[in-house]
C-alpha cells in the first residue's frame, strides 16, 4: 500500500476541523517556563497520583516530569480547566538540603495538568533527586543522574531495558526489581500502553470501562495512560533513573506503519495518530524538542555517554513502508528485498549512519523496538520470517549492517523488545549464511508482562533456536535487561520473572551474556 504522504497531512487541519487544531497544535504557552499562574486552595486530594519521573540526560540537563491528575481515571484528571503553579526543585542530596536549582511553572489544562522541566545548568556525570510541590503538597522524591562530558573516560555504566507492558496480562514485578538496582538509564523501547479494549484481565478492576474500550479520542488515550501510571512499581522504576523513550505500535494502534492502518482511510488515520502521540509526549519525561504538531513527532534522537557508548535512539514506525505481503509471518520475496522500501525513511537513515560516520563511542547502540537478526519462525526448509520486522525490510537491513561492516564500526550492539520473548542473536552481514562476518550483537529484550506467565522455552522459541544459528538465547518468560558497560566488555543480564500472574513473584537471573570489545559474539557466561 503506497500513501502519499504529503498530501494527506496538508490535508490534516481540513479533516480534523479548527476545534482539533487548536486541541493538538504544537505550541502550548508556558510549557517548561517559569511563569505566575493560578493555584487551587483547600483541594485536599493528592495531585501526584501518577508519580514523577525523569529522561533524556545530557552532560549539563535532564528532563524532570510530572502529571496534576487527584482523579487520574477522568477527563483532565480531575483538574479544573485552569492553570496550576508548580514549584519544582533539583538537589544534589535525598533530603534536599543541597538545593541546585528550582522554579516555578504552570501546568497547564491543554497539556493535561503535566510539566516537562528541561534543568539546565547541571553537572556530568552526577545523581541528582527531584520533586514537585503544588498547594503546599509535595510529591515523591525521584532520582536521575546526568550525563557524562562529551569526552570524557568512563569505566563503567550501568542500563536497564524493557518494553511490553501490557496492564491487564501482568503485574509489573520485573519494574520492582528494576527499581532496587538504580541504573545510570533505563531505555523503554515501546509499547507502554496497549490501544485496544479487552475482555479479559488477571488484575483487578481489568473489567472496567477505561481498560475495556478501545482508545480513538485524546481523553481516551490520556486516561490508558493513567490507568497504567498508577501502578506503583512502574511509578518506582520512572523514580529510580532517568529514562530514554520511545515508541511502537501499541501507542498508537497494532501494526501501524506510517500513515497506513486498515482500521481507516490515511486521513482518519493521522486524527487518531494525532491524539496517541499527544497523549504520549504528556505522558513521557521528554523535551519540547519531541511536542507533537498534529501527527508528526520526531523521536529519533542520540544520548550520548562520554566516550563510552552512544546510542541511536530510532523511530521504526513514524517513516516505515507499509509491512510486505499483508504483514503477518511470510516468505522473503522480492517485496521485502526492494530497496525502495524502509523500515526506517531515507532521512533517518543518513542520520544514523552520519552519525556512525562520526562516533568516537567504544559501544555504538542502537535502541529500536523489534528484532534486527533474522527470525525463522517455521520448522524445516522453509522460511517464513515476520513481516513487521526488520526481515520484512532486508533492504534496509543490509544497508545499515553493511555500513557497519564497511565502516569498521566498532562495537556494534542493538537492543530491541517487541517479540514478548528474550532473543539474543549475533548479527551477521549474510543471515542465510553461517559463516558470515558477525557484524554486531543484538539483545531483545522480553516482555514486562504482556503475554502472562510464559515458560522458560515454549515450542516457537525452539524454532526459533533450531532454524537461526545466530541466535545463542532464547526464553520465554517476562522480565527486563539489565546490562554492565565497560570499555572492555558489556554484560546482559536477563532477570525474568517467575510468576506475573501473581503480585509478588520471583526475580532471578536466567543468563549472563558477554560481548568483549572488538570481537562480535555473545559468550554465555
Amino acid at each position: 500500500m503506497s500513501v502519499r504522504v504529503g498530501s494527506t497531512r496538508r490535508g490534516f487541519l481540513t479533516v480534523t476541523g479548527a476545534a482539533a487544531a487548536l486541541a493538538l497544535a504544537g505550541d502550548l504557552p508556558g510549557v517548561g517556563q517559569a511563569l505566575a499562574g493560578a493555584t487551587g486552595r483547600g483541594d485536599r486530594r493528592d495531585p501526584f497520583t501518577l508519580g514523577v519521573a525523569s529522561g533524556d540526560p545530557l552532560p549539563d540537563a535532564v528532563v524532570i516530569w510530572t502529571r496534576l491528575a487527584p482523579d487520574p481515571l477522568t477527563p483532565f484528571g480531575g483538574m479544573n480547566r485552569r492553570p496550576v503553579e508548580v514549584g519544582w526543585q533539583v538537589a544534589e542530596d535525598p533530603r534536599f538540603r543541597r538545593i541546585v536549582r528550582q522554579g516555578t511553572t504552570q501546568a497547564r489544562p491543554e497539556a493535561s495538568h503535566t510539566v516537562h522541566i528541561d534543568v539546565r545548568g547541571l553537572r556530568p556525570w552526577r545523581e541528582y533527586w527531584y520533586r514537585f510541590r503544588v498547594n503546599g503538597k509535595l510529591s515523591p522524591v525521584g532520582r536521575t543522574r546526568t550525563a557524562p562530558a562529551p569526552n570524557a573516560v568512563v569505566d563503567e555504566m550501568s542500563l536497564a531495558f524493557a518494553s511490553c507492558q501490557a496492564w491487564w496480562e501482568g503485574w509489573y514485578t520485573a519494574y520492582a526489581d528494576m527499581a532496587k538496582r538504580e541504573h545510570d538509564v533505563v531505555f523503554f523501547l515501546g509499547d507502554y500502553i496497549y490501544e485496544f479494549g479487552i475482555d479479559r484481565g488477571i488484575r483487578p478492576h481489568s473489567n472496567e470501562p477505561w481498560m475495556t474500550q478501545q482508545t480513538v479520542t485524546l481523553d481516551e488515550y490520556r486516561v490508558r495512560y493513567a490507568s497504567y501510571k498508577m501502578d506503583p512499581d512502574l511509578q518506582a522504576a520512572h523514580a529510580s533513573a532517568p529514562w530514554v523513550v520511545t515508541l511502537d505500535d501499541h501507542e498508537v494502534v497494532d501494526n501501524w506503519a506510517d500513515e497506513a492502518h486498515p482500521s481507516a482511510p490515511p486521513a482518519q488515520f493521522l486524527v487518531r495518530r494525532a491524539n496517541a502521540f499527544r497523549a504520549y509526549w504528556e505522558h513521557m519525561p521528554l523535551r519540547l524538542a519531541q511536542l507533537p504538531k498534529g501527527p508528526d513527532m520526531q523521536l529519533y534522537r542520540r544520548i550520548k555517554y562520554g566516550r563510552l557508548a552512544e546510542f541511536s535512539v530510532l523511530d521504526t514506525r513514524q517513516y516505515r513502508s507499509d509491512q510486505a505481503y499483508g504483514d503477518g509471518s511470510k516468505a522473503p520475496g522480492p517485496e521485502t528485498k526492494d530497496p525502495a522500501r524502509s523500515i526506517t525513511g531515507a532521512a533517518q537513515e543518513k542520520w544514523l549512519l552520519d552519525g556512525w560516520a562520526a562516533s568516537p563511542a567504544r559501544w555504538n547502540v542502537l535502541a529500536q523496538q523489534n528484532a534486527l537478526a533474522r527470525l525463522d519462525v517455521k520448522e524445516g526448509p522453509e522460511v517464513l520470517v515476520p513481516m513487521d520486522t526488520w526481515d520484512g525490510y532486508e533492504a534496509s537491513r543490509n544497508r545499515i549492517l553493511g555500513a557497519a561492516y564497511e565502516r569498521k564500526l566498532r562495537n556494534l550492539v542493538s537492543i530491541g523488545g517487541d517479540l514478548h520473548r528474550s532473543v539474543a542473536s549475533d548479527l551477521k552481514l549474510d543471515f542465510t549464511n553461517p559463516d558470515s562476518p558477525t557484524v554486531g550483537t543484538e539483545f531483545v529484550g522480553t516482555s514486562i508482562s504482556s503475554a502472562m506467565d510464559g515458560m522458560d522455552l515454549d515450542p516457537g522459541g525452539v524454532t526459533l533456536m533450531k532454524e537461526n544459528p545466530h541466535i545463542k538465547f532464547g526464553n520465554f518468560q517476562r522480565g527486563y535487561v539489565s546490562c554492565s558497560i565497560t570499555p572492555q566488555r558489556w554484560i546482559s543480564d536477563y532477570r525474568v520473572v517467575d510468576k506475573v500472574s501473581i503480585p509478588n513473584g520471583t526475580v532471578s537471573t536466567r543468563a549472563k551474556l558477554l560481548v568483549e570489545d572488538n570481537r562480535p559474539g555473545i559468550q554465555i557466561l
